[in-house]
């Protein structure tokens, strides 16, 4: 607390009523809410410089029709008036010792019955409501819209701190709001809200009012920059300090100082949040590098800083181990310096694709940024990540932020992951952005000043393209440089990525674009023209040579049953018996858990002599306790990865690893032969790039050439030789896809795929419109038409849903922000969160020990944490969390009361939602559990059901 807050108060009388609070939880004392404003509007205008780069700063004050230094102190107003709505009689009744104070002044009226009776007004609401009359005092224009009003959509636009906007209001009701609205109070409670806003406005010195509306994109950002000052400023251990003495008025002199006191404390909270700009400086790739550039790597940085001025969309595309990763670090490098943009975000399909290139990210910034370079992993799991987790500490000030990438605990915590300079995550952290959900305005200012890198772009399917679409739009309005990495991205997919991001841009004409492969293209966002793609050679040319087997599908038949001569066995006991004798590395690489699982167990039967060695054979997928599965991926990386610089490791041991497709995006793995299921042409493309994808000395002699990769392809059959998609795969891949893949898969196989050069024209051959009119076959085109019907539809299904429940494009925001953040009826934020049915949940599993004893793990040695009801410590939390499993929700949906967790557990979010296996050790050691009609069993494969009796031993 600053010395000036001790001092006895002046003489001259108050400007406002200290009586009215606006914070008491967790202090020792209330904190006037004038206090609270301006502590938000001191905290506002240094976030303003901190996070803002120049360009948005410009943008904003451009908008508003003000030189800079208006523009700010106009925010800082805003951010001070922001709960003037807790100046009501319904808020200050939540404290009745507070409220006694008010209710009994005859000046506030029947403040106690107007509380008692319009206690469902929330303060946030209330902000809303009066500010409207405010502002139209002030000058702020009024339209002939209430919708086109200034007065209005900035009120509307602060009573949206709270993560929800309310809706438009109706002329006849601001005109009479008292009487709308008993809850705001009489006369007093009025005088009193303008009072503060009053002197709020004279010690900003905020003058002048804003010309016109704001855009959707601007009211996003303002809105989100409020919420972190309001946060920022509302922490316990932050106010109690400040907490202003006894006998403390509110008079000129006081206010004064409180508010000097709160512009000068304001920039060391923030700095030890974490917050503010991250530097990109302009060094050439060879210094970014340990490495040369490949041709692909060279030609974006000869080429690329010539062709930027400012933001922009960058699209590249390339065979996977082409580099992608260290072209987009370096092109982010360069549209950072151009645009002026504060950092980056790395966004990724799966959380292990996101924990891999955490560890990259980290390094590339350890080197080349400068500046603020606070940096979060981001997905629902991330503290499992130990790199993560041994960062944090037990402050939330890092001792160093100009020097370290460490995140603050203050930017770990709840929605604040995006806000950080630098991070890298799951893609649904991104499009989270715009879903109708509660504070997705903390995930627009996130992205709005950062390069936004979206790696795997091809892997998403209709639902996840649409929220992209939209997600693109938004940042192309917002001139949010933008980078597109994919490895097999159909023409049209990539037209539809191009044209959204002009559209937010402000296009009015499409340009479809044909991307070159492997190249680049380039997107202006202040031109809006897209840069001749450009065509780039590749240093890895090579041919994959394709082996298509025709097999039954025999996956489910008992252990000792003999395989038949073109059964899937007998293929995989082929293809693998000289790895137990000559070594060599194999990716098996299979549709579901269920069948991965299936899959090891066989192996380890018709193998034992490469499953009895330490590493010989592994098994990974995502139906594993999450610290065993991140155990394993580890465990992986090392026997799979990259060799040693030093040429070490060149020689390896036999070995195998059984998995399912989260092994074929971003994990840096290589294999000396690839061995998969059918699936779809591109997913078989980004799996056979784990194919020989590193230059290595030795490689066993059986595998062929040093450098030409092998893709086998297990194609189930029927008796006829037709493709039969197995019943085990449920929807996994589209049907149509996968018959279409068969055909050209066939039609290859014999002269292999030539990477790149082949690659763009597979792809799109897959996805053509004319596809069935090349078929021979009357039979076949029939049944193909059949497949893409069923797909076409299923495909704008999904994309119509997206559509539907995704917030606006960002031009139909202006003038009613309620539409970021409304949805339609039965559109809840638990269906958005779960991504419209994606079908699953998270259970713990228990071990039930001799004497009744639940533990965490099968020796007994970790007992359940909360069973005692007890209140969890973040420790168990985090105990707890690393040994869920994801479970599919048609399994969950068995559970009953003695699934249910503790009592303990239902008071963490985290842990509510939780399902609870008691595990119980049976026969031969088993241990199971019974979830509706279900026998759960967990063991060295990971959680299993109703497996073949014959794999259970």
């Amino acid at each position: 607390m600053t010395e000036s807050l001790h001092d006895a108060p002046e003489r001259d009388d108050p400007l406002v009523d200290v009586r009215m609070w606006g914070k008491r939880e967790g202090l020792s004392r209330e904190y006037p809410v004038i206090c609270h404003l301006l502590d938000t509007a001191a905290m506002a205008g240094v976030l303003w410089e901190r996070m803002l780069s120049a360009r948005l700063r410009t943008r904003i004050s451009n908008e508003l029709g003000m030189n800079e230094e208006d523009g700010r102190k106009t925010l800082c107003l805003w951010a001070g008036l922001h709960d003037i709505g807790k100046i009501s009689p319904p808020f200050q009744a939540k404290v009745p010792v507070l409220f006694a104070r008010l209710a009994g002044d005859p000046a506030y009226g029947q403040s106690a019955r107007v509380a008692e009776r319009e206690r469902g007004l929330r303060h946030e609401t209330a902000t809303h409501l009066a500010l409207v009359e405010l502002f139209e005092q002030l000058g702020y224009p009024k339209g002939r819209l209430v919708r086109s009003s200034v007065d209005h959509q900035i009120a509307q636009l602060l009573g949206g701190h709270h993560g929800c906007f309310g809706v438009v209001l109706e002329r006849k009701k601001l005109a009479n709001l008292e009487a709308y609205e008993p809850g705001l109070g009489a006369e007093k409670w009025r005088t009193e809200r303008h009072a503060h806003a009053s002197a709020i406005r004279q010690l900003i010195q905020a003058d002048v009012a804003p010309r016109e509306a704001i855009s959707g994109p601007t009211a996003a950002v303002i809105t989100g920059l409020i919420v972190v000052a309001d946060w920022l400023v509302s922490q316990a251990d932050v106010i109690e300090p400040r907490l202003p003495p006894a006998g403390w008025s509110g008079n000129r002199a006081q206010l004064e100082r409180h508010w000097k006191d709160a512009l000068a404390v304001a920039p060391d909270l923030a700095r030890a949040a974490g917050l503010g700009h991250a530097s990109f400086p302009a060094r050439s790739f060879v210094t970014q590098f340990p490495f040369p550039p490949n041709l692909l790597q060279a030609d974006i940085a000869k080429v690329l800083p010539d062709l930027v001025t400012g933001p922009g969309l960058l699209l590249i595309t390339a065979p996977t181990g082409d580099g992608k990763t260290e072209a987009a670090l370096h092109a982010a490098s360069v549209l950072a310096r151009a645009s002026g943009a504060s950092g980056l975000y790395f966004a990724l399909p799966t959380m292990a694709t996101a924990d891999a290139m955490y560890e990259r990210v980290k390094a590339f910034a350890d080197l080349n940024v400068s500046g603020d370079r606070a940096l979060t992993l981001l997905h629902s799991m991330a503290w499992l990540n130990s790199v993560y987790a041994e960062q944090e500490s037990g402050s939330a000030v890092v001792s160093d932020q100009r020097t370290g990438t460490e995140a603050t605990r203050w930017l770990r915590t709840g929605r604040r992951g995006l806000l950080a300079p630098l991070g890298t995550g799951t893609i649904d952290q991104a499009l989270s952005a715009v879903l109708p959900m509660r504070y997705n305005v903390l995930r627009l200012l996130g992205l709005s000043d950062k390069v936004f890198v979206v790696d795997e772009a091809h892997a998403y399917g209709p639902w996840m393209h649409s929220l992209l679409l939209r997600l693109l739009e938004w940042l192309g309005a917002l001139r949010a440089p933008v980078v597109l990495l994919s490895a097999t991205l159909t023409g049209q997919s990539a037209s539809s990525l191009v044209e959204a991001y002009r559209r937010g841009a402000g296009v009015v004409e499409p340009a479809p674009v044909q991307p070159c492969y492997p190249g680049w293209l380039f997107v202006d966002a202040a031109t809006r023209v897209v840069a001749e793609p450009r065509a780039v050679g590749s240093n890895r040319r090579r041919t994959v040579a394709v082996d298509v087997r025709q097999v039954r599908w025999d996956v489910r038949e008992p252990l000792a049953a003999k395989p038949g001569r073109d059964s899937r066995r007998a293929a995989l006991r082929e293809l693998l018996a000289p790895v137990a004798s000559e070594g060599g590395c194999v990716l098996v690489c299979c549709t579901t858990v269920e069948e991965a699982q299936l899959t090891y167990r066989y192996l380890q039967y018709a193998l034992p002599d490469l499953a009895s060695r330490d590493g010989g054979l592994r098994l990974l997928h995502s139906r594993y306790p999450a610290h065993v599965r991140h155990r394993i991926t580890i465990e992986s990386e090392r026997a799979f990865g990259k060799p040693r610089s030093d040429g070490g490791g060149e020689t390896r041991p036999g070995a195998v690893l059984v998995a399912t497709q989260i092994v074929e995006q971003s994990l840096d793995l290589d294999f000396d032969l690839v061995v998969s299921d059918l699936a779809p042409l591109a997913q078989l493309l980004q799996r056979a790039g784990r194919g020989k994808r590193h230059d290595r000395r030795v490689r066993p002699a059986w595998t062929g050439a040093l450098d030409e990769p092998r893709l086998v392809v297990l194609e189930p059959v029927d008796g006829a030789g037709s493709v039969e998609v197995p019943r085990s795969w449920g929807s996994v891949y589209d049907r149509a896809l996968l018959q279409r893949t068969s055909i050209v898969l066939n039609r290859r196989a014999q002269e292999g795929i030539r990477v790149p050069d082949a690659v763009q024209e597979l792809v799109d051959e897959v996805y053509a419109v004319d596809f069935g009119e090349q078929l021979a076959e009357a039979a076949e085109r029939d049944l193909l038409a059949r497949f893409d019907a069923e797909r076409i539809a299923s495909a704008e299904a999904e994309a119509h849903l997206a559509r539907w429940v995704a917030v606006p494009a960002p031009q139909d925001v202006r003038g009613d922000l309620s539409r970021l953040t409304s949805s339609d009826p039965g559109v809840t934020e638990e269906l958005l969160t779960t991504r419209l049915g994606a079908d699953t949940g998270r259970a713990v599993c228990a071990y039930r020990q001799a004497g009744g004893a639940m533990t965490l793990d099968p020796e007994g040695h970790v007992r359940l944490p909360g069973v005692a009801s007890v209140e969890l410590s973040c420790q168990q939390v985090s105990l707890i969390m690393r040994h869920t499993v994801p479970l599919p929700g048609a399994w969950l949906a068995g559970r009953t009361s003695d699934h249910d967790v503790p009592d303990s557990w239902r008071r963490r979010p985290m842990l509510s939602e939780l399902a609870l296996l008691p595990m119980s050790r049976g026969e031969g050691g088993r241990w199971t559990c019974e979830l509706g009609k279900r026998e759960i069993e967990i063991s060295d494969i990971g959680v299993s059901t109703n497996l073949p009796c014959t794999y259970l031993t």
